[in-house]
This record gives C-alpha cells, structure tokens and sequence, in this order.
C-alpha cells in the first residue's frame, strides 16, 4: 500500500521482457496528509546524485498554505531550528535557542489575505520533518486544519454561529492541514539540465481558498452598506 511499493510493480510491468528492473527510491518525503510532488529515483545512480542535491539545499522547493490570522508582513523569513518534541516524540517543536534540534530556514510570501487566514508561498532553504507546519505555529499562524500543531479549531474571527458554522463546512471540505508541494526545481542527474515541476491546487484547497474569497467579499459588502446608510 506504499507509493513505492506502487512503483516497482509499475516499473516491473514496464519492463517485463527486458527484465530491467530499476532500483526505486523517493528521493525525499512530504507529510502524509500534504499533495503534491516529489522526487522519485529509478537508478541507483540518480538517487545519489539526487538525494546530494537535497544535502546541499539546492532544490527548489514552493509550497502553498492556508494560515490562520493576518500576516503582519507581506514576506519574510523564519530562521529557527527545528527538531523532535522533548515530551511527544512523534511531532517536532522549534528551538529559537539553537541548543537543539536542526538549522531550519522558511521563507513565505502573502499571497492573499481573507481577515482571518492568509494564503501564503512559502519556499523551503532547509528541508525538517514538519518544518513548514511548526515554523507557522511557532509564528503564530499554524496552518488551516492542521490537527497536529493546533489548526483544527478556530483561531482567528467572530462569535458568531454563522461564522462557525461557516468554518466548521471548510474543514469538512478540507479534512487535513492545507499545505500543497505545487513546485519543484532539479538538476537532472544525467544531461545536468535544470529542471521544473509545476502542480496544481488540488480541488479540496481551492475549494476553501474560495469559499475564504467569496466570504471576505460578501464581509466588505457588508460593511459597505453600512457606512452607505449612516
């Protein structure tokens, strides 16, 4: 039931009758509940040359996110180490200290704000387990649905019913924390040619991101009317 599994027996098909069975590896991983891309090696040989690449950060890696809250700033950058929680050892947590954990480097960028969540780019220097996730936590805007880091309840609004009511249906249309690899840069192993991979939103992240769209519009309109009739 694994995706490498998936591919050595679609690789085995593809080549039955030459018997050239590749050896395959994912180059590297993202989270269980996260879409998009990844790198996946058929040689041996591609897998170094693709795994020193990652090594040496210079893949590039962009990712889309739905936050909680208002960004402060239209971009920046989040340099804290990251490394396993000292109590639950199955998350991560962020160390500004830097006596533990990892160098982890996150740069983000608004992309659109909807009052009370953002969307953001955010490209990877470094790649931790969870790094995105908890970096966005640790800056006081964890991810949309994020069970794990704090995401899954309302962070940022009103009282109101119609609001919960409203963000409680996001959550159904988007069932896990919103966090999309959309593009990846490589060098190929082979010919050296620099390459790009581009993905697009899947359709229950798009779906919330507009449900979040319509909703702030319907919001301005409102306070529109209101100033217009004083």
């Amino acid at each position: 039931g694994t995706l490498v599994n998936a591919l050595a027996y679609h690789l085995e098909q593809e080549h039955v009758d030459t018997h050239d069975l590749y050896r395959v590896g994912l180059v590297h991983r993202i989270d269980k509940d996260t879409t998009g891309l990844v790198v996946i090696a058929k040689t041996e040989g591609a897998m170094t040359n693709l795994s020193a690449q990652f090594k040496k950060h210079t893949v590039y890696r962009r990712y889309i996110a739905l936050v909680w809250g208002d960004m402060e700033e239209d971009e920046g950058t989040v340099h804290v180490n990251v490394g396993r929680h000292l109590r639950f050892r199955k998350i991560m947590d962020t160390f500004p200290d830097g006596d533990y954990g990892k160098d982890a480097i996150t740069h983000y960028k608004v992309l659109e704000r909807f009052n009370y969540v953002t969307v953001l780019e955010l490209r990877l220097e470094t790649g931790r387990h969870h790094q995105i996730r908890v970096h966005m936590k640790h800056i006081g805007h964890p991810l949309f649905n994020d069970a794990t880091y704090g995401g899954d309840r309302i962070i940022k609004g009103t009282v109101f019913t119609k609001y919960k009511q409203f963000v409680e249906n996001c959550f159904k249309i988007l069932p896990r924390h919103a966090l999309h690899a959309k593009e990846l840069g490589v060098v190929h192993p082979v010919t050296g040619e620099s390459m790009r991979f581009d993905s697009n939103l899947p359709d229950d992240m798009a779906q919330v991101i507009e449900k979040w769209r319509t909703y702030t519009k319907g919001m301005t309109k409102q306070l529109k009317e209101k100033l217009d009739n004083k």
